[in-house]
């Protein structure tokens, strides 16, 4: 089992910054990938980026050269650093780690990111 908690949610106005953090703990395998995903109100759950754990990334259109998503091995975390913040970046973010090579796919309970106009 796997245990993830993000933190680092919270209000910011557009074009400021924010970043959030996820720890994970318990028995973690390896390859796997870890990610964020978001969901605003009356929306579907969207990926906004994911790391594997040799780092490589992926980045949804919408956030390309906005976001960075960064993981550190040695001490189970990731993060994402969120600019230049829009109002539509308003949503809960949750964290998730998944394995490539078995079963298991786990998630957070995720953070509130609000972006104010």
């Amino acid at each position: 089992q796997v245990q993830l908690v993000e933190s680092g949610g919270g209000l910011v106005q557009a074009g400021g910054s924010l970043r959030l953090s996820c720890a994970a703990s318990g028995t973690i395998f390896s390859p796997n990938a870890m990610g964020w995903y978001r969901q605003a109100p009356g929306k579907q759950r969207e990926l906004v980026a994911t790391i594997t754990s040799g780092g490589s990334t992926n980045y949804a259109d919408s956030v390309k050269g906005r976001f960075t998503i960064s993981r550190d091995n040695a001490k189970n975390m990731l993060y994402l650093q969120m600019n230049s913040l829009k109002p539509e970046d308003t949503a809960v973010y949750c964290c998730r780690i998944y394995y490539i090579l078995r079963r298991g796919d786990y998630w957070g309970q995720g953070t509130q990111v609000t972006v104010s106009s």
